[in-house]
C-alpha cells in the first residue's frame, strides 16, 4: 500500500472513529517524526494518528526485527537506520520492548531530539532521574506515553475532585485488566508484571490527583495457575494523611478489557468513570457544587482515541517552544510511585 492510499482509506476510518489527529498550521511544514523500535503494543495505533495529522511527517522506523519492520511498511512506512533517524527525525518516538526503552530514550535525548517514550519509561528511578536531567540540560522535551492523559472523562474527573465539587475526596479506586494468553505472559516478566506494564497507566491519574503517598503497601500476586510466577494479579495501596488510593491491574480476567474505571469518593460525592476507553461518567452529589447539581447526572463523551491529545500537545508545544501540561517533577513523582507499586522501590 503506497502512503497516499494508506492515507485516504485512513481519512474515511478517522471521520467515524475521531482518529485525526493535530493539524499544522498554514505555512508551517510538518515536523519530523520517527520511531525507535516498533515493537510495543501502541506503536501502530500512534503510526495510524501520525499519519493521518497535516503536523507530522514520519521518516521512518528502526527495528532489529523484521517482522515488526514488514508490519509497517504495509503502512506505508518504511524501515530506516539508527543514524538516518537520528539525522531526519526532529522527535523520536521511543516504541521498543519494555526492557529497551531507557537505552534508547537516551539515544535520543543525547542526539538531540526530542523525546516520545512508552510507558513505562525506565526500570529504575535513577534511570528515569537521568533522562530528566538530559532533558533540562539540553532544552529538550519529554513525554511520557500515558494513553489516558487526554482521556476527556478521565480528566473530567480529575478537575471535579482538584475543584472541590467532592469535598474531601478520601478513597479513590482505580482498575485496568486484560486477558492475555500464555504466550503474551513473557511480556510482564519484569518486577510488577502486570502493575508496571498495565497499572502505570491507572497509578499516573492517581497521583497526578494526589501527590506523592506516604506509604505504598503492594500485593503482587501469580493467580493464572501458569509455572512461570510471573504476576498476573497485582493490587497497590496508596496511603495519604486523609485519603486511601487501591490501584489494581489482572491480566487474567475473561473480559479484562470491559473492567478498566476510575473511582473519587469525597465527603459531597462520588464520581464514577467507566469503561475508561469509551468513557461515560456518573456524577453522585449531595449538594450542588460547580457545574454539576445535587443527585445523579451521567455524562457521555465524543469518542475517543487514545493517541491524539498527546501528539497534538507535543506538536504545539514544539512550534510554541512551551512546556508540556505534565512537568517533569510530577512525572518524577508518578514514576516513583510506579516503581514502589512494584516492590522495586521500599513502599515506606
Amino acid at each position: 500500500m503506497t502512503r497516499r492510499e494508506f492515507l485516504h482509506t485512513s481519512a474515511a476510518l478517522a471521520a467515524t472513529t475521531g482518529l485525526a489527529g493535530a493539524q499544522a498550521e498554514p505555512d508551517q511544514p510538518p515536523i519530523r517524526i520517527g520511531f525507535l523500535g516498533g515493537s510495543h503494543s501502541h506503536g501502530p495505533g500512534k503510526a495510524d494518528v501520525l499519519f493521518n495529522s497535516d503536523a507530522w511527517e514520519i521518516v521512518g522506523v528502526v527495528d532489529s526485527n523484521p517482522e515488526v519492520l514488514a508490519n509497517y511498511e504495509k503502512e506505508g512506512i518504511k524501515g530506516i537506520s539508527q543514524l538516518e533517524l537520528l539525522e531526519k527525525a526532529d522527535v523520536i518516538a521511543v516504541e521498543s520492548d519494555v526492557a529497551d526503552h531507557y537505552q534508547h530514550g537516551k539515544i535520543v535525548l543525547e542526539a538531540g531530539k526530542h523525546l516520545h517514550i512508552e510507558k513505562p519509561p525506565t526500570m529504575t528511578l535513577d534511570e528515569f532521574r537521568e533522562l530528566l536531567a538530559i532533558a533540562k540540560s539540553e532544552k529538550l522535551l519529554m513525554q511520557m506515553g500515558y494513553m489516558w492523559r487526554f482521556n476527556p472523562g478521565v480528566n473530567a474527573a480529575l478537575k471535579i475532585a482538584r475543584e472541590g465539587w467532592l469535598g474531601q475526596v478520601y478513597m479513590v479506586k482505580a482498575e485496568i485488566n486484560k486477558l492475555i494468553g500464555e504466550g503474551s505472559r513473557a511480556e510482564l516478566a519484569f518486577p510488577g508484571g502486570t502493575m508496571f506494564e498495565l497499572g502505570c497507566h491507572v497509578i499516573d491519574p492517581v497521583v497526578r490527583l494526589l501527590g506523592r503517598p506516604e506509604k505504598v503497601t503492594t500485593h503482587l500476586k501469580s493467580s493464572g495457575g501458569f509455572d512461570d510466577q510471573i504476576v498476573d494479579n497485582a493490587i497497590a495501596v496508596f496511603d495519604y494523611s486523609s485519603t486511601t488510593a487501591i490501584v489494581g491491574s489482572a491480566v487474567i480476567h475473561p473480559r479484562g478489557h470491559l473492567y478498566r474505571h476510575l473511582y473519587l469518593y469525597g465527603t459531597n460525592g462520588t464520581v464514577r468513570v467507566e469503561p475508561l476507553d469509551m468513557p461515560r461518567m456518573t456524577v453522585e452529589l449531595k449538594e450542588d457544587a460547580g457545574d454539576y447539581k445535587r443527585g445523579i447526572q451521567t455524562v457521555e463523551f465524543d469518542r475517543y482515541h487514545r493517541y491524539v491529545g498527546e501528539f497534538e500537545e507535543l506538536a504545539s508545544s514544539i512550534r510554541s517552544n512551551k512546556p508540556l501540561g505534565v512537568t517533569p517533577e510530577s512525572d518524577l513523582i508518578v514514576h516513583e510511585a510506579l516503581l514502589r507499586a512494584c516492590g522495586v522501590i521500599n513502599g515506606s
